[in-house]
């Protein structure tokens, strides 16, 4: 007995006719009578007793239908997980970013992509930039997120976001009315830098030594988001990249900086093997949240 004339079989029994089984299955009433001869003669015992126009199973027929239900249960759960894949809906996704991203357009795509896709499980680490390389190489993670880029063969690219490093004040900084600060307005007062030999901070170092301007920090930082802490406390002003001041809420200023200085956003993947549909649909999330950061 095949899966369909279990399924006319049941549906018989749930309805006791054939004709709103037939209505239930999307079949003529002819086609669900024509099955079920064809079944108590494979079967060799009658599967319902008729009476007055309507079909009562017989106890075989129900024992048929108890042992059935763990067959489609499990049926039930092939086509769920079917349309789990082919809208990506569940799997595991691996990712990695520098802080600035993953600690602005990150979370917003991370969370509408799982609100979506309840059933999916992610990894999520945040590394320096040499990690975030390191992780997409040796395919520990399928994406990774970084502010600029160097050629590394082997791995694929798209710009997410195109931005230029801002200034960041302390609340009550002499320079916060002007509406632009230069590098040579920096000279001289309380500065945080960021790393020398960061791709960061050495972008920092070039825009101040094409103004002209000597680079003479105060405190020296790893990552931008400490850089913007330490500014909101009243430490001193900083360069630092567009996203981390995102994430300040205590009365930091911020402002355009000169020279332009570029600050580029962008997706990794190995070129070694295809994305997932999962890593795609991701990717999607993601270009979708950066133009929220326009």
């Amino acid at each position: 007995m095949n899966l369909r004339q279990l399924e006319i079989l049941r549906a018989v029994i749930r309805h006791r006719t054939t004709v709103a089984a037939a209505d239930e299955l999307a079949l003529s009433q002819p086609a669900v009578s024509n099955a079920l001869k064809t079944m108590e003669a494979q079967a060799g015992f009658a599967l319902f007793e008729r009476v007055n126009n309507r079909l009562f199973p017989t106890v075989e027929a129900m024992a048929l239908y108890k042992e059935s239900e763990a067959i489609f249960a499990l049926h039930a759960k092939l086509e769920s997980r079917v349309r789990d894949l082919r809208e990506n809906r569940s799997g595991h996704l691996s990712i990695v970013a520098t802080p600035p991203l993953a600690y602005s357009v990150i979370p917003p795509a991370l969370s509408g992509f799982l609100q979506r896709r309840p059933q999916t499980r992610m990894f999520f680490d945040v590394r320096r930039y040499e990690g975030i390389i390191e992780g997409v190489l040796s395919h520990v993670a399928e994406l990774g997120f970084a502010l600029g880029l160097s050629h590394h063969p082997g791995i694929a690219h798209e710009v997410v976001h195109t931005g230029e490093m801002v200034c960041v004040l302390p609340p009550r900084h002499p320079l916060a009315e002007r509406p632009m600060i230069s590098a040579t307005d920096l000279v001289g007062l309380p500065l945080i830098g960021l790393e020398r030999g960061t791709r960061l901070g050495e972008a920092v170092r070039n825009s101040f030594a094409d103004a002209g301007a000597p680079f003479q920090p105060t405190v020296e930082v790893r990552y931008c988001n400490t850089a913007c802490v330490l500014a909101a406390a009243g430490v001193g002003a900083a360069v630092v990249d567009p996203f981390s001041p995102r994430q300040s809420s205590n009365g930091l200023i911020v402002r355009p900086f000169t020279p332009r200085t570029l600050a580029i956003a962008y997706m990794l993947w190995s070129e070694a093997e295809p994305l997932s549909r999962l890593a795609k649909a991701f990717l999607n999330e993601v270009r979708q949240a950066s133009r929220q950061l326009d």
